[in-house]
Parts: C-alpha cells; sequence; structure tokens
C-alpha cells in the first residue's frame, strides 16, 4: 500500500499529475492512510517551496452592494445575512492598511471589491492604489475585483499589480447550482484577459457547496490546464442568510485529503489554505502545512479567522517557518497587528469557525 504514496510523491516531482482514479481516490477510499498521504505531499511541497509559509492578508475595500447572486456569498444581492455595507474605503485607509500588512509580515497584500466588475474608471483608480502601495513597502500585490476585459486587465498590468484573484468557485457542471448572473466562461474569460496583460493569476475553489468527488477532481484538472501559480482551497463558511450553506461534507480528514490531492495535480503552484481552515480544520489546522505553503491571516472579507500572532505561532510549532517581506525583516517579530476598519465583518465572528 506504502507503494502507492511513493508513485504519487515521484510522478509529482517529475510534474506529472496522478490519473484521475488516483485523485478519486485519494478523496474518497476508505484505505487511505491520512499521514502517508500527506507526507507523498509535502515532498513537492519540500522541493519547490522548502519549510517557508507565505501569508497573506486580505482587505474588502468595499463591501456588498453587490448585483450577483452568488449563492455562498454575504454580499449578493439575495442573501440576508447582517452586514454592513460600504461604498470604496478612502485612499488612505486602505494605504494604512497595506502598511499594516507589510509591518505584519504579509506576503502579499490583496485589495477586494464587491460587484459584478469594476468600471474603467475604477480600474484607474485601483491602479493608483497600487503603485503607491508598491512605491511604499516590498510587499505583492493582489487585486480581486470581479469580471474584467483586456482595457481594465490592461491598466492595473501596467500599475504593476502582482496577481488578479478571480476564483472558479466549484466545476463548470455545478456552476448554475450557486450562481445565475454570470457564467463559468465569464470567469474563466477574465482570466485570460489577466493572462494577456501579463498578470498572474490566483484561482481557486470553495468545498462544502453540494460538488461532487468529481467536480473537485474536474476542479484540480482545470487549474493545472491554466497553468495557475496560485490556488486557494477555501472550506465554505456557512453563514445565515445566505442561500448556499454547508453540505456536511467537510470533515478535517477531507479538507487535508483535498489539499493534499491539488498539490499532487499543481504540484508548482502555490497552494493555500484559505477561507473557513480554522473551523473545519480544528485540532488538524497545522497539518495543512504539509500539501499547503500559503495561508490567510486575521479573516475572510466578512468573517474573521485567527490572529496573526496565533497563526505565526502554528507556522513555528509545526516546523515550518514564516516567508515574510523585508519591511516584516526589520519590524518586531511579535506582531500586534489588527486590520482597522472591519466594519464589513458579520455581527457574529464566531460562524468562521462553524462546528
Amino acid at each position: 500500500m506504502f507503494e502507492r504514496y511513493a508513485s504519487l510523491a515521484q510522478r509529482a516531482l517529475r510534474d506529472e499529475a496522478p490519473s484521475q482514479a488516483d485523485c478519486e481516490w485519494m478523496l474518497d477510499a476508505d484505505d487511505v492512510e491520512l499521514l502517508p498521504l500527506l507526507h507523498a505531499a509535502l515532498q513537492p511541497r519540500e522541493r519547490h517551496f522548502g519549510r517557508k509559509v507565505m501569508v497573506h492578508v486580505l482587505n474588502n475595500i468595499q463591501n456588498g452592494l453587490c448585483p450577483e447572486d452568488c449563492g455562498y456569498c454575504s454580499q449578493s444581492s439575495d442573501t440576508d445575512a447582517p452586514i454592513r455595507k460600504y461604498p470604496i474605503k478612502s485612499d488612505e485607509e486602505i494605504l494604512a492598511e497595506a502598511e499594516a500588512a507589510a509591518k505584519s509580515g504579509a506576503s502579499r497584500y490583496c485589495m477586494v471589491l464587491s460587484g459584478r466588475g469594476p468600471s474603467i474608471e475604477r480600474a484607474k483608480k485601483l491602479a493608483g492604489l497600487i503603485r503607491e502601495v508598491k512605491r511604499r513597502h516590498p510587499i505583492e500585490v493582489c487585486v480581486s475585483a470581479g469580471l474584467l476585459g483586456d482595457e481594465h486587465a490592461r491598466i492595473l498590468g501596467e500599475a504593476g499589480l502582482d496577481r488578479l484573484n478571480h476564483n472558479l468557485n466549484t466545476s463548470e457542471s455545478h456552476y448554475g447550482e450557486i450562481c445565475s448572473t454570470h457564467t463559468y466562461q465569464d470567469r474563466l474569460d477574465t482570466l485570460s484577459a489577466a493572462k494577456r496583460a501579463g498578470i498572474q493569476s490566483c484561482s481557486g475553489f470553495i468545498l462544502g457547496m453540494g460538488e461532487t468527488t468529481a467536480d473537485v477532481v474536474e476542479l484540480a484538472f482545470r487549474l493545472r490546464e491554466l497553468e495557475v501559480p496560485s490556488i486557494p482551497v477555501n472550506f465554505l463558511i456557512p453563514i445565515e442568510g445566505n442561500r448556499v450553506l454547508s453540505d456536511g461534507t467537510l470533515t478535517p480528514e477531507r479538507c487535508l485529503r483535498t489539499l493534499a490531492m491539488v498539490r499532487l495535480v499543481n504540484p508548482r503552484a502555490e497552494i493555500r489554505a484559505a477561507g473557513g481552515r480554522e473551523g473545519h480544520l480544528r485540532s488538524l489546522e497545522a497539518l495543512a502545512l504539509w500539501p499547503a505553503n500559503s495561508l490567510f491571516v486575521e479573516g475572510y472579507l466578512t468573517t474573521r479567522g485567527d490572529t496573526v500572532a496565533d497563526t505565526y505561532r502554528m507556522i513555528r510549532e509545526a516546523g515550518f517557518e514564516i516567508e515574510g517581506n523585508a519591511q516584516y525583516a526589520s519590524a518586531s517579530d511579535e506582531p500586534g497587528f489588527r486590520l482597522s476598519g472591519r466594519d464589513g465583518e458579520i455581527l457574529k465572528p464566531e460562524i468562521a469557525r462553524p462546528v
């Protein structure tokens, strides 16, 4: 049996993907041993990233007010979730939070806007913010702004945007179950526009929305086909008032098996244990670092996650190290950082930790 895990690891080290049958086995089979599977995923992770962990900070610079009906989202047009809605924050507040993110040790600062997509004028405003953040801090910048065309992408690319986040969220066949106001092809077109503009993509998915094992495997291979360099794996946070709630499948082991499978299919990609990791992985959270080399800190747009200090403690105690930036290296090693202006959060932050 252990030969099968060794074979999976060796294939990944040769940049060869496992078979679909192997992927389905990793996710579903009763005879899978979790620790050997995680060890197999660790080998390509260490080959390409060593023991380092990248940390990312999300800043919800515009909250709610969205015309899209994505059923998992507490900012959508048909949610009853109790969020505080606000238009785009001031430049001063956005830049102050970028500074806090840099000083906390973040590898990347991600500005997130709700809505279908930005106007050309809004894209130009974002471009100015990107330039200013990169001028002030040794930190990469990511933007998540909905659907983009070539002109939007060109404006952001010329400003020096490092990555555009635009998740596929689920498989093409399952997409209609979670959203009706735009299509899966719209999302693929946005990723294509970013690529033509020379912007790297950050694109992943959300587990726990009623998808099948085949859907998850299809996503892993679609992201490999698209050569996505950064893949966030989110675990659905069941927010009261949203149309799509947890399907009850997300045990800690299911989450870890999925992270391992995605790593073995995409051995060179940055794999992120993203939204909802604390609540769904629970006491096994540190094991996510065997396949994943990236985490969010502080929260997930409308729900809170672990603090910087708690996350860094987990990373170090698990035997890994933080891949900080130059500004962090000269700051205190015990960050007391917490983002300001978290007024878009759900009023019950404990729902970031579903039972």
